[in-house]
């Protein structure tokens, strides 16, 4: 069932928000051919859907506040012909009893109708360079307008990127949306239980891919991101993919999957001996990791800024490769000069939401990391990588290790709450379910 009170919550902010005699347009994007006449999976914009609820290609959502119908929308008509081979459309009257448009109108009829809607406005909200296609389209619009200015029709001067008020609301979950993303998070909780009680020895990486997929699902959902199950040096790739290769007794498994649930996102790794068992030297990294992480979760919390988190964790992995024997020197002179990102090249997070690598930026206006409010959903994952660059560089028994600990986190008043805690990460946890 759609929330509707919600989409039309989101419209009337994101309209409250534009300046006198403004439009906003946002259209769905295109389709993808994977092959000849076969396209890829559809996605809605996360934009458009986030203001309507709507998934199906084809369709411009038109705001202006100002206009006699402030909500206008652009939607495939009803073919049945069509519905037969690719499934039911909304068509006109949908997009009006459905989906709430004041004024709907089939997609054919766009570039008429764009300029009437345009006509004397001063702002116009629409970002431009995402699909060349269709800026063509709003330009032509806009050229069409302009040519009317000894009618004593305006057009509009000011050209902004709608990402600059949505974003903002986006980065903000409210409480159905926290709904939603626990719910993605319980279903990506439920795919790493499921991995880590089916992985041994002779498997495949394809396999464990297989299981994630299956679990998504069976209980709605889709990936939100392609899977990285990576046994063994590919645990060292960081955005490893292929996902073929056989998994070895004595290697571990990084497993970095997300479930997206009504277009909210999850996004948990976990890393995982084989044979379900750590060795002494994966324990010692993976202790560490996870020492890091803990530390860098608890920074997560209202005043601290989004930067804290990390700079906890490098903090921490800084002085945990000194006591390892992987670095030498005084542990603040070795972040300054960023010794540690041989080992730990990346953020310890991102933005989560509608968009796994969601909207929002992590500056302020005066460009100091911008600093976390309550409602705000980040990734925490930190790790540490040893990959086939460091050979000769360090202890032989440390090659071809690769661990990651991700979790989802909640920013809220009282302190960070982890929607994915549910799938162990303690080595002790670990190895007895994984024994189960």
């Amino acid at each position: 069932m759609l929330n509707h009170a919600f989409y039309s919550e989101n419209r009337k902010h994101f309209m409250a928000e534009l300046p006198p005699r403004s439009i906003a347009i946002i259209p769905s994007p295109a389709q993808s051919t994977y092959s000849h006449d076969v396209h890829y999976p559809y996605r809605q914009s996360s934009y458009l859907r986030y203001l309507t609820g709507f998934v199906e290609h084809d369709a411009v959502l038109v705001l202006a506040p100002d206009s006699p119908t402030p909500y206008t929308f652009f939607v495939l008509p009803r073919d049945l012909e069509k519905e037969i081979w690719n499934g039911f459309r909304h068509g006109v009257d949908g997009a009006r009893q459905t989906f709430g448009a004041q004024a709907a109108y089939t997609i054919d009829q766009l570039e008429s109708k764009l300029p009437e809607l345009m006509a004397n406005t001063e702002h116009l909200y629409y970002a431009l360079g995402h699909d060349e296609a269709f800026d063509k389209k709003v330009l032509t619009a806009l050229n069409a307008v302009r040519k009317q200015i000894r009618n004593g029709i305006s057009a509009p001067r000011h050209i902004h990127d709608p990402g600059e008020i949505l974003n903002e609301m986006r980065l903000r979950k409210q409480p159905y949306e926290g709904e939603m993303m626990q719910k993605a998070a319980d279903i990506g909780v439920a795919a790493h239980i499921e991995v880590m009680k089916a992985v041994k020895p002779g498997m495949n990486e394809y396999e464990v891919q297989a299981l994630i997929d299956y679990t998504f699902g069976k209980n709605q959902a889709r990936a939100g991101y392609p899977s990285i199950v990576g046994g063994g040096l590919n645990a060292t790739v960081l955005h490893y993919i292929e996902n073929n290769q056989p998994l070895c007794d004595g290697e571990l498994l990084l497993v970095d999957a997300g479930a997206e649930y009504q277009y909210y996102n999850s996004d948990i790794t976990r890393t995982m001996p084989i044979n379900g068992k750590f060795s002494p030297v994966q324990r010692q990294v993976y202790e560490l990791v996870l020492k890091a992480q803990k530390a860098a979760i608890e920074q997560a919390r209202p005043g601290n800024t989004f930067l804290d988190p990390h700079n906890t964790a490098v903090q921490i992995l800084t002085a945990g490769l000194v006591e390892l024997g992987l670095l030498q020197g005084e542990v603040e002179t070795l972040i300054e000069q960023e010794a540690y990102k041989k080992f730990y090249m990346h953020k310890t997070g991102h933005w989560l939401g509608g968009d796994v690598h969601d909207v929002g930026d992590y500056r302020d206006a005066e460009g100091n990391w911008r600093k976390l409010e309550p409602g705000m959903i980040l990734t925490v994952e930190p790790g540490l990588y040893f990959g086939p660059h460091l050979a000769g560089d360090i202890p032989h028994e440390f090659l071809h290790i690769g661990i990651r600990i991700e979790d989802d986190i909640l920013v809220t008043a009282e302190g960070p709450f982890n929607l994915t805690a549910g799938v162990p990460k303690e080595v002790d946890e670990i190895e007895a379910l994984m024994r189960s």
